[in-house]
């Protein structure tokens, strides 16, 4: 099998974004990118990602910082118990309601301004993006790997868990290397489509 037709294969069988399987189409909007920041919350935890994209699913009806900050902490810590997510849903409904608070006071809840403040350099915005609460450096990876759809200037974007991905199916470890077997806009679902394949042996073997 040819490195192009193994990068098909795990776009069919794997290429959708976290996000998009989280019911956010992403775009360069404040409320889809807050969105994308809360998921990005939820999944740097140690947990299951299918349970992290339920909450992001359950804590959409408060799409805005504003309504994140407005809702109650006993709303929040429901909302996240409805989809399972209870290790940890004290602690993430205080660092939600706190990183709400944050981009309201700093940014004016637009995530979009803080784009900006990074003058597109992508390490910058890393580090703006982890004075979140909860978001650290793995929050961070998932926020800008999912992001590059529609901020160019973080492509190509593969953290460590993508390109454990890549090593495991035999394609490309240079990032570089990575993005010329795609166009621009899937650079996004191949990435996660490459974390995927650390997480399920089956899909690793089938690409293979």
């Amino acid at each position: 099998m040819s490195v192009r037709t193994k990068v098909q294969t795990l776009l069919d069988e794997a290429g959708t974004s976290f996000a998009a399987e989280a019911g956010i189409t992403l775009a360069n909007k404040p409320s889809p990118l807050y969105r994308l920041a809360v998921l990005s919350v939820l999944l740097s935890t140690r947990i299951k990602a299918g349970i992290a994209v339920d909450a992001a699913r359950e804590l959409a009806q408060w799409n805005t910082p504003q309504k994140m900050f407005d809702a109650t902490w006993q709303q929040r810590v429901d909302a996240l118990g409805r989809a399972h997510y209870r290790r940890y849903d004290e602690s993430t409904s205080t660092a939600l309601g706190e990183g709400a608070e944050l981009l309201l006071d700093r940014y004016h809840g637009d995530l979009r301004k803080l784009r900006a403040k990074s003058d597109g350099d992508p390490e910058e915005l890393r580090k703006l993006l982890m004075d979140l609460p909860r978001l650290g450096p793995v929050g961070a990876d998932i926020f800008c790997r999912e992001a590059q759809l529609v901020w160019p200037e973080l492509r190509p974007y593969f953290d460590g868990k993508a390109l454990s991905g890549a090593k495991k199916l035999g394609l490309p470890t240079d990032p570089d290397k990575l993005a010329d077997l795609v166009e621009g806009h899937d650079l996004a679902k191949l990435a996660a489509a490459l974390v995927r394949s650390t997480l399920d042996r089956n899909l690793a073997a089938a690409v293979r």
